[in-house]
């Protein structure tokens, strides 16, 4: 994702590369080049701290690095609060596609009975369930919450069932994941009702079809302080 976000960087008419750093290279390097936005696609284990480092040295940041919980983003925001004019941007995805899907599947979810959520990934993937997948349960199950949808209970009998069987449960919603060699980054989101069901799907074939949506968010986040958190408010969806 890195080297990809470099390249759309430089095919861009509106941007210049001013920076390019990888692991083990100094992030202060950064202040030198008088870079504007840094673009994060690093681990979780890096992520939080390259933001804190980042707003110290007055650089907005694009971050497309999952793992991040509401305590994290909590700390981003209290510090963003003391960086006057810095503006940080978190996305569990930036494929339109994908954020299209969420957006369908929130829409969709109080008008049916269960919904559970699929995710695939190349196997080089630490975390699971992916971001965008976690992001996809909560707006399901808010979306659920507020219609006053109850949700039905899984009657699956533990003892007849192999631990994880069902997968992860994310705000009550079955959340699987995938990890298979030849994948980029799927989602299905299946919805049932009896005598029907629907399937929203996204695929994400090659890391090109997310740099849209990485140059979008630092046209964003230049002009916008504070934490934003997602691209929904980028396509009017928040």
């Amino acid at each position: 994702m890195g080297s990809k976000a470099v390249d759309a960087v430089m095919a861009s008419a509106d941007m210049r590369l001013v920076d390019a750093i990888d692991i083990g290279d100094p992030i202060s390097s950064l202040e030198e080049s008088k870079a504007r936005v840094a673009i994060d696609f690093t681990v979780p284990a890096a992520t939080e701290g390259n933001v804190h480092e980042l707003i110290d040295l007055g650089v907005s940041v694009v971050v497309g690095t999952t793992g991040w919980d509401e305590a994290a983003l909590g700390r981003v925001r209290e510090h963003l609060s003391r960086a006057s004019g810095i503006g940080v941007l978190i996305a569990p995805n930036f494929a339109i596609g994908a954020i299209l899907a969420t957006n369908l599947a929130a829409r969709a979810a109080p008008f049916f009975e269960t919904v559970e959520v699929i995710e695939l990934h190349h196997p080089d993937k630490l975390d699971a369930p992916s971001g965008t997948a976690r992001a996809t349960a909560h707006v399901i199950a808010k979306a659920r919450s507020e219609a006053g949808v109850k949700v039905r209970p899984d009657v699956t009998d533990p003892e007849r069932s192999l631990d994880g069987a069902r997968g992860a449960v994310v705000d009550q919603v079955h959340v699987h994941s995938v990890r298979l060699r030849g994948l980029v980054a799927h989602e299905e989101i299946l919805l049932g009702n009896p005598g029907e069901y629907l399937t929203i799907r996204h695929d994400s074939l090659s890391r090109v079809g997310f740099m849209p949506g990485v140059l979008a968010a630092v046209r964003h986040v230049v002009n916008h302080p504070g934490l934003t958190v997602g691209l929904e408010p980028l396509l009017g969806l928040a």
